[in-house]
């Protein structure tokens, strides 16, 4: 009888072995610096400073997040804006902030 312990034993410990590289891989993977551009989501906190990539939010309008995030020139910068009062949820917007503070 102590065959089957010792395999039952052994496999609980593989298993155990590989759930803790797992685990490793996946929170190295969490830590890692990634090279891609930041993408903020709307309804976010006021005070964040948008990036580069905005995703725009429920209720939000080019008006909103123009005064948000300091970009008088969205429409310019976004071709595929055709119509400025069109702006749905999802919709991804290039934003380009101005260096200067609001008052």
């Amino acid at each position: 009888m102590k065959k089957p312990t010792k395999l039952v034993d052994a496999a609980s410990w593989y298993c155990a072995v590989v759930l803790l590289a797992l685990i490793l891989i996946g929170s190295i993977k969490a830590n890692s610096v990634s090279d891609e551009p930041a993408v903020s989501r709307g309804n976010h906190l006021l005070n964040r400073p948008c990036d580069e990539i905005y995703v725009v939010g429920e209720g939000e309008t080019l008006h909103t997040i123009s005064d948000k995030c300091s970009d008088p020139f969205i429409v310019e910068r976004n071709p595929h804006i055709h119509d400025p009062d069109d702006v749905f949820p999802g919709l991804v917007i290039k934003i380009i902030p101005s260096t200067g503070r609001k008052l």
